[in-house]
């Protein structure tokens, strides 16, 4: 009778502890995420790259398939932002995001859905804040997000188009204005966290 009491038990104590063994919260991050800005020009289309992207994310797994993203943060310190144009073209940009006063972009998600794709890939829709050049708005972001499971890691792809108007930067001009950036910008990420 002893003994069927404690099989009882020990069973009891794995039911018990199923959905936490099945379920779970998994914090990730990146320092290293790859983000690149693309714009047009009077002169010539031009873009802005930088490797320096920081992420942190806590996501929510039902075993090997993600169920939901409960926090995520993005930042990047605008100045490690570099232009294929040149130095000229990223002292104008820096001028433009106001990175003396306000050195870092971020993103701060407020809510979000997840839908599955296929076995592996989920499409994110979420609203967070966005701040750039010291403005902060609440703007939609759109990513895929695919989990290699063999990793343990997740990567995020997409991208934003946005005006620099809407975040109180006016559009970079040089050569006394015979030179001027269009207003629209597209921005693109590639981030794996783990």
């Amino acid at each position: 009778m002893k003994i069927l009491k404690h099989i009882t038990i020990a069973l009891l104590g794995v039911v018990i502890s199923m959905p936490f063994l099945v379920n779970g919260q998994v914090k990730v991050g990146t320092a290293n995420g790859a983000v690149t800005i693309f714009g047009t020009s009077t002169l010539h289309d031009w873009d802005m790259k930088s490797s320096q992207g920081k992420c942190e994310a806590t996501m929510i797994m039902n075993g090997d398939k993600l169920t939901s993203v409960s926090t995520l943060a993005f930042s990047i310190t605008s100045e490690t932002l570099k232009s294929s144009k040149g130095s000229i073209m990223d002292k104008i940009s820096y001028k433009a995001l106001k990175t003396k006063e306000s050195p870092v972009i971020n993103f701060v998600m407020v809510s979000s859905t997840i839908t599955p794709i296929d076995a592996t890939t989920y499409q994110f829709k979420g609203t967070g804040n966005l701040t750039v050049a010291g403005t902060k708005k609440l703007t939609d972001l759109v990513a895929t997000i695919k989990y290699n499971a063999a990793e343990k890691s997740f990567t995020s792809t997409g991208f934003k188009v946005m005006k620099m108007t809407e975040y109180n930067m006016e559009p970079p001009s040089f050569a006394f204005g015979a030179m001027k950036t269009g207003d629209e910008i597209k921005i693109t990420f590639n981030l794996k966290i783990k």
